[in-house]
């Protein structure tokens, strides 16, 4: 079938591509191979980590409105407590990770009902359980692209104007032969001072795979003992000889070990890991609700292997699946009490995740391919290590902020992390350097291995997303390409997201940038 775009992907960063390419009157598909659109938010059960600032600025009005909808939610509830209803800003689970750290199927729902009206007059088609397996090119565009549909075992072919990458792994960029980059670049590529010497495009950021848990369930709760349990439980870590399940983590901003502990207060002042994730708090509700978490801990961080660019990419979300459900196994059986005990009366809840096993239908992906981009984002460009001030982009289509964040990687076991100014989403970055009519619209802008772990968060990929869809469809409206608007129409094209509610630039005016709280 023939479309004006075609998003290939339903993340969250698809979702709001699709939202503004529906919203200025195009005619839109869009693929997921889940049963659940939102990405980060849903099927992989991340709730949104933001910066200090994203209260009143910082985002676009579209995000800032998905967060005033999350917390009129859980206003609504009959058995919340009154305090929460009268609060304006709470988190609904108390998280020390995010500000309102919420439930998977809440954020489903709010972006079904986005979507709702362009799927009510037929602006926009959702495919689910649909994956891209080919892509026809002529003359540097794609032509179209093949989908196949798990249910039904069939091919389908889109053929579209514009094409939007906006799958976890940037999935698109090699069926359509697009020039990109995986793992970690050298520093003689980059000129980063904290690449690696040597590049090495297999040593990747891990994915997680995030399970639902519930503190004190009822009834049996222990799961059998995995397949893999004794091999997970062996296993030891490369920054010290403590093993990988233990109370012990990386602290990547020390580059040294961590004590960590299940509740807060547990060690001194520290907050334990239980809170951390939390997305159900029983202190707000009047009518006692259990706790659940969900766990995204450094323990279920899956580092022995990829699933893109590799032919054990089946093998290896296997064991990452296996590698959380031996956690939980020895959080129910082995763990360490302060008590003196072991094990703590946790279970799965496969409810709050739409799942029979209580796992997220899709891994948490931190990494993707990057395009390469007319202009790479680089460690100089958003360090404050190198930098004396926040550098303003020209051509900036977004704001955001995050610290260099990168988890212990695949090959190398490195772990890093840097503080950032707030830094700007350059549109540069947003275009490859031969395919014309592809757009990124996930985690796979033209950024390095370092910058991507600053650029990979909620709020930037919720932003590169909406910017994407807009600019597909302003493309097609002015009969240009991306690098023609970005070299003759660029001022035009700011206005116009400006209008529609996106930050170009940060008002450091209203900004303490020199208080920890920054980083």
């Amino acid at each position: 079938m023939n479309y004006d775009i075609a998003i290939i992907g339903g993340s969250l960063g698809g979702v709001q591509a699709a939202i503004s390419a529906a919203s200025m009157g195009k005619k839109v598909f869009m693929s997921e191979e889940s049963g659940w659109i939102g990405g980060q938010l849903t099927s992989q059960a991340v709730p949104p980590d933001e910066h200090p600032w994203i209260e009143k600025f910082g985002a676009t009005k579209r995000y800032m409105e998905y967060r005033k909808k999350v917390r009129e939610y859980y206003r609504s509830l009959p058995e919340i407590a009154e305090e929460i209803k009268n609060k304006e800003q709470f988190c609904p689970g108390n998280s020390w990770v995010s500000r309102v750290a919420h439930e998977p199927k809440v954020a489903l729902d709010i972006l079904l009902k986005e979507m709702q009206p362009y799927l009510e007059n037929g602006s926009l088609r959702v495919s689910y359980y649909t994956k891209a397996i080919e892509a026809q090119v002529e003359d540097d565009e794609i032509v179209s692209v093949i989908v196949y549909h798990k249910e039904t075992e069939k091919k389908e072919k889109i053929e579209a104007a514009f094409f939007l990458d906006a799958t976890d792994c940037g999935d698109l960029l090699p069926l359509a032969g697009a020039e990109y980059v995986t793992g970690a670049e050298s520093q003689n590529i980059t000129q980063e001072c904290h690449a690696p010497l040597q590049e090495e495009p297999l040593d990747m950021q891990p994915i997680t795979w995030v399970a639902a848990l519930e503190l004190n369930p009822d009834g049996e709760y222990k799961i059998a003992k995995p397949e893999y349990y004794d091999y997970f439980a062996q296993l030891g870590v490369p920054y010290d000889d403590n093993k990988l399940f233990s109370w012990y983590g990386p602290d990547a901003s020390t580059q040294k070990k961590a004590l960590f502990s299940m509740f807060d207060k547990e060690i001194g002042e520290r907050l334990g890991l239980w809170s951390y994730r939390r997305i159900v708090d029983s202190k707000n509700y009047k009518v006692s609700r259990k706790e659940v978490t969900l766990l995204n801990w450094p323990q279920n961080d899956f580092a022995l292997g990829n699933i893109y660019e590799t032919d054990d990419a089946e093998k290896n979300l296997y064991m990452a699946r296996q590698q959380t459900l031996s956690f939980i196994y020895w959080l129910q059986n082995e763990a360490p009490r302060s008590d003196g005990g072991k094990g703590y009366a946790v279970g799965l809840r496969p409810d709050i995740m739409g799942t029979e096993d209580g796992l997220a239908m899709a891994p948490y992906v931190r990494e993707s391919r990057r395009i390469k981009a007319v202009k790479t984002i680089c460690e100089q460009d958003v360090s404050r290590e190198q930098n004396s001030c926040p550098r303003k982009v020209e051509d900036s289509v977004g704001v955001g902020h995050y610290a260099i964040d990168i988890h212990m990687t695949t090959v190398s076991h490195r772990f890093f992390y840097a503080p950032t100014w707030p830094f700007e989403i350059p549109l540069s970055a947003m275009i490859p350097v031969r395919i014309k009519n592809l757009l990124p619209a996930c985690k796979n802008i033209g950024a390095t291995h370092l910058t991507s772990g600053c650029y990979r968060l909620h709020p930037v990929e919720w932003n590169v997303g909406e910017v994407a869809g807009y600019l597909a469809a302003y493309c097609i409206e002015e009969k240009l390409l991306p690098i023609e608007v970005l070299n003759k129409k660029l001022k035009d094209f700011q206005k116009l997201i400006q209008e529609k509610g996106v930050e170009l630039h940060w008002d450091f005016s209203k900004m303490e940038l020199e208080t920890s709280e920054t980083i």
